[in-house]
């Protein structure tokens, strides 16, 4: 991303951090709200503007240099409860997000589903409403969200519940093409709290695998699905059957 984009953006998110929109913009500019547009998409957006622009958010225009100096920092690392809600609440707006999550182009998952420009534009404005993904220039888009966001409230964790969890229950496991590792393991609390740490950080070594293959691979690509997870077992079954064997043995 060229340095100007990644100010502008830090503009964008600064201006919505303190409440403005591009209506409140343009009347207290005295401008049409398509010419605030323009501007905040980088057209005919002079130093003054955007110093004047600046100041309107709180900051300076020293601040939004170091900001685009380190675009990743600030990142929510958690969503708020109605940003959640308002996911879960479309099976299409939630993959979407996650996809840009992810760094994939909007325009690659709308020739993939064959999404209607009319519907990607709402999904995209509704996001951006939500303060969850930046419009960049050239049609791209930047995610306001630390891509290792871990998944806290009810709203994501009961629609994984609903749409994911059946794919993975339905999975066959014996075929050959099946990708899976399983393992049984005693753990104390620390050591499952440690076991999350490793999970958590084999989900940042996945998605730069992602990341990788995207960029080097010519081989067709398809949409994957991973989860990694640990519980602690029921034995009931297995101590049932050990209590039977050994009440079989005693008859014997």
């Amino acid at each position: 991303m060229k340095r100007s984009d990644m100010l502008l953006s830090a503009l964008r998110a600064r201006l919505r951090a303190s409440g403005w929109t591009a209506r409140r913009l343009a009347a207290q500019l005295g401008v049409g709200e398509a010419t605030v547009k323009r501007w905040l998409a980088g057209k005919g957006l002079t130093l003054d503007r955007l110093d004047a622009l600046a100041s309107l958010a709180e900051t300076s225009l020293a601040e939004l240099a170091r900001l685009a100096e380190r675009p990743g920092a600030g990142l929510a690392q958690e969503l708020t409860l109605a940003q959640e809600r308002a996911l879960s609440s479309d099976g299409f707006l939630s993959f979407l997000f996650m996809v840009i999550l992810g760094g994939y182009d909007v325009a690659e998952v709308a020739r993939d589903f064959e999404v209607p420009a009319r519907q990607m534009e709402a999904a995209l404005l509704r996001l951006e409403r939500l303060a969850l993904i930046d419009r960049l220039p050239m049609g791209r888009v930047r995610p306001l969200v630390d891509r290792a966001i871990i998944w806290r409230k009810t709203p994501m964790r009961a629609q994984f519940e609903a749409r994911m969890k059946p794919q993975f229950l339905d999975m066959d496991f014996a075929a050959e093409n099946a990708v899976y590792v399983s393992d049984i393991l005693k753990l104390s609390a620390q050591g499952a709290a440690q076991l999350a740490e490793l999970i958590e950080k084999h989900r940042r070594d996945v998605q730069a695998l992602a990341e990788q293959d995207r960029a080097t691979s010519h081989l067709p690509q398809s949409w994957y699905g991973m989860l990694c997870a640990a519980r602690p077992l029921d034995m009931t079954g297995l101590q049932q059957e050990t209590a039977g064997e050994r009440q079989d043995g005693a008859a014997g």
